[in-house]
């Protein structure tokens, strides 16, 4: 733990504090509900610790809006899954709970009590703080009657040539039905009132996403002079305008508000005869999922809340009036503001130091032409110093500190191209939209190459984006399937099969995150590069069971879920027990987005009890409760937030002196290890365990991003002692990375 906040001594990757091994008390029961955290809840804890960073004034103004729009993104996804599932278990009269013992119904009111104050001050905190602090930076999201004369009749003509044209008000009456409110959308409540007959009305004005929320005025009508950037939400203008909705109509009264609708897809993979027809139809039915959460502004009357609290079966627990504005998730925008100093410093992802030499191949040849125009003599040349490359030896990449585009996205274009490549197998999980990788697969089948790729369908909030693909990968001769019937396919896999000297050789490449080169600016990942025969066969059995039919049983290295996984995992925590129970040092690290699998929790227990030294890094859900005497007093649990989305999974056993590294693509959650393929690959190489020991060590050491979870559950921001320098992870990396890629040149 962080010398600043405990007396203990400050453990490293490999040398933990010591703690006096206790026999296990035999009367503790693992299993009792208060030895786990509930997963709802720990996850809004984790979203609150994003949420601080919008908060921390070392963060940067833009990215402090931009934290605070991720927190309300999150937020949206929380209650459109999480929250959703557990009404559908209550509407199911399910009354059990989870490992933590707390029953559905019970766990929507903790979610509400836990939430409606932090929702309530994120609110306030825009804008009575964020607001005043962006206008100190000559940045102005104002209100519209607080504009000048000239300023409000610019917006006005702006409302009449471009948005009015695109409005449909709907009236709300015996003769027109209550309307069909999107989820996510933003709305208007008009009250009405008609003159003639003195009857009030109530009717819904949808605010329109084709333009800005946040619309700027022309930079001749800033005032004051030398303002950056001067603008009015969208809505504002709208309701200044409702007149113009409702001629001869007096406007009584207007309130903004929004609905949240569940989003999970109910599909039952097994009995579907077109996965993707059948994925499509539940997409179309997603669009009119229950409503399960209101946000309104405060103030609404409490008959118009009523009003639409009973148009869409909702109760008052799902209701959140807040202050100013709603859809803080639209805050993004600010983040493309050209002001560098309110930014976090920029940063370019580098080539690593093996790579550089693909590049100085590459240099040799004109690439100024178009890809698809470089000749054969360029494609065989950079493709043999790549592959050469890694027949050396295995190669690790960590993204975003190395480049996404110089490694992985390289690798797959130049096996597309490479004549010596015979077949290309790849999984796709989540890509970008544009995205270069599938570009590069279409071009693999056009040159005569056998490409097999497993398209993910069910990949949550990206079902559209990948039906597409696979469309557009199947008309040029992929063949394209989606998966096991009654799994995920989250496993980041491409298998390149290369003719050489006569013989075939397999290369692949094994991550832990998308194939996606917007995100991996962002996520932080880890991905193996090797040519290990034993890694090229087992890969090759796992295409076979996802493209055919294999009851494929046993890998040679691999760590396969649902086959494998769960049981190794389970043999390499108690052999660290064994360990620990013969005097020897029982060590584990194990880095994460989440823990929630009461299995593996009980064994970590149990380590624990035999003295064995655990540290945890788990971004997101933690549902083990660290730090409880007899039970799990040697366990130890960091969350890194900040710049970068940690993702990748790394863990480490120390194995009495001969440790053994693995990297993949799963947590340690029931759904990673029993409900979805997955792969963990294991690091041999000497040299890149010493990588990863330095990282899992900058991670630990942490004192600045790094918050401690408590036995109680929540979570401490570590913090530099006094005249200790900042070891946050993110800037060490980068400088690191900086350091490392300079030395090579």
């Amino acid at each position: 733990m962080d010398a600043s906040v405990t007396n203990e001594p400050q453990p490293t990757a490999m040398t933990p504090a010591k703690s006096p091994r206790r026999k296990a008390p035999e009367s503790i029961d693992l299993d009792n509900p208060q030895y786990y955290f509930n997963r709802s809840l720990s996850w809004l804890e984790f979203n609150k610790r994003v949420l601080h960073e919008a908060y921390d004034p070392r963060t940067p103004l833009l990215e402090r809006l931009k934290f605070m729009a991720i927190f309300s993104s999150n937020l949206d996804e929380f209650f459109m899954v999480r929250v959703a599932g557990l009404k559908q278990q209550v509407e199911s009269g399910i009354v059990q709970g989870g490992a933590d013992g707390m029953p559905p119904a019970e766990q929507l009111q903790a979610v509400r009590q836990y939430l409606l104050p932090i929702v309530t001050e994120q609110h306030r905190y825009f804008d009575q703080e964020l607001r005043a602090l962006l206008a100190k930076e000559a940045i102005f999201l104002t209100r519209f009657n607080e504009l000048t004369p000239e300023q409000q009749a610019y917006l006005n003509d702006y409302f009449q040539a471009q948005v009015f044209p695109v409005l449909t008000p709907l009236a709300v009456d015996p003769a027109h039905p209550f309307p069909y409110i999107s989820s996510l959308s933003l709305n208007l409540a008009v009250l009405i009132r008609d003159p003639e007959s003195g009857q009030e009305r109530l009717a819904r004005v949808k605010v329109p996403n084709q333009f800005p929320r946040f619309v700027a005025l022309p930079q001749h009508l800033y005032s004051p002079q030398g303002a950056h950037w001067i603008g009015v939400p969208l809505e504002e203008i709208i309701a200044h305008n409702l007149s113009a909705l409702f001629p001869g109509m007096e406007i009584q009264a207007y309130f903004a508000f929004r609905i949240t609708r569940s989003a999970d897809l109910e599909l039952e993979t097994d009995k579907a005869d077109d996965l993707l027809i059948a994925i499509e139809q539940e997409i179309r039915k997603r669009r009119f999922g229950s409503v399960v959460r209101l946000e309104v502004q405060r103030g609404i009357p409490s008959l118009l809340k009523q009003t639409l609290i009973e148009e869409m079966d909702l109760e008052e627990i799902d209701v959140y009036e807040l202050d100013g504005l709603l859809c803080l998730n639209d805050l993004f925008a600010f983040v493309a503001l050209p002001l560098p100093q309110l930014k976090d410093p920029e940063w370019h992802p580098q080539v690593p130091p093996r790579f550089q030499r693909v590049e100085e191949r590459e240099s040799m040849f004109d690439t100024t032409s178009e890809i698809t125009t470089l000749g054969t003599d360029y494609w065989e040349a950079v493709a043999n110093e790549l592959f050469a490359l890694i027949r050396e030896g295995d190669i690790i990449v960590h993204h975003p500190y190395h480049s996404f585009a110089a490694t992985v996205q390289r690798f797959i274009t130049l096996a597309a191209h490479d004549p010596q490549v015979l077949a290309i197998k790849m999984t796709l999980y989540r890509t970008s939209g544009d995205s270069p990788i599938v570009s590069a697969l279409i071009k693999a089948a056009e040159n005569g190459k056998q490409v097999a790729v497993l398209v993910e369908l069910k990949a949550r909030f990206d079902e559209e984006n990948n039906i597409l693909w696979a469309r557009k990968l199947e008309k040029v001769g992929v063949h394209v399937v989606y998966g096991v019937p009654g799994l995920k396919t989250h496993t980041k896999t491409v298998l390149v099969v290369r003719q050489e000297a006569g013989q075939i050789r397999r290369y692949v490449h094994i991550g832990t995150g998308n194939y996606n080169p917007k995100t991996a600016g962002l996520y932080e990942d880890l991905g193996l590069f090797s040519c290990r025969e034993e890694l090229g066969a087992d890969l090759s059995e796992l295409f076979n069971v996802l493209t055919g039919y294999s009851r494929q049983r046993e890998y040679r290295q691999l760590l396969v879920a649902p086959i494998t996984m769960r049981d190794r995992t389970l043999q390499l925590i108690y052999r660290e027990i064994e360990h620990a129970r013969n005097g020897q040092p029982g060590r584990i690290i194990a880095k994460m987005n989440a823990i929630t699998d009461t299995q593996v929790i009980r064994a970590l227990y149990e380590a624990s009890q035999a003295g064995v030294e655990i540290d945890l890094i788990i971004r997101g859900m933690c549902c083990l409760r660290p730090g409880v005497p007899g039970v799990s007093d040697r366990i130890r649990v960091i969350s890194i937030i900040g710049r970068f989305l940690e993702h990748s999974r790394i863990f480490y056993f120390g194995n009495n002196g001969e440790p053994e590294y693995y990297i993949g693509s799963a947590d340690w959650r029931s759904r990673n290890l029993d409900r979805r393929v997955e792969a963990i690959t294991p690091i041999q190489d000497p040299k890149i365990q010493e990588e990863l020991k330095a990282l899992l060590e900058i991670l630990l050491a942490d004192n600045r991003q790094a918050w401690e979870l408590q036995p109680d559950g929540t979570y401490r921001q570590r913090q530099p002692a006094p005249g200790e320098p900042e070891r946050g992870t993110h800037s060490v990396l980068m400088a690191r990375t900086l350091k490392e890629v300079q030395a090579s040149r």
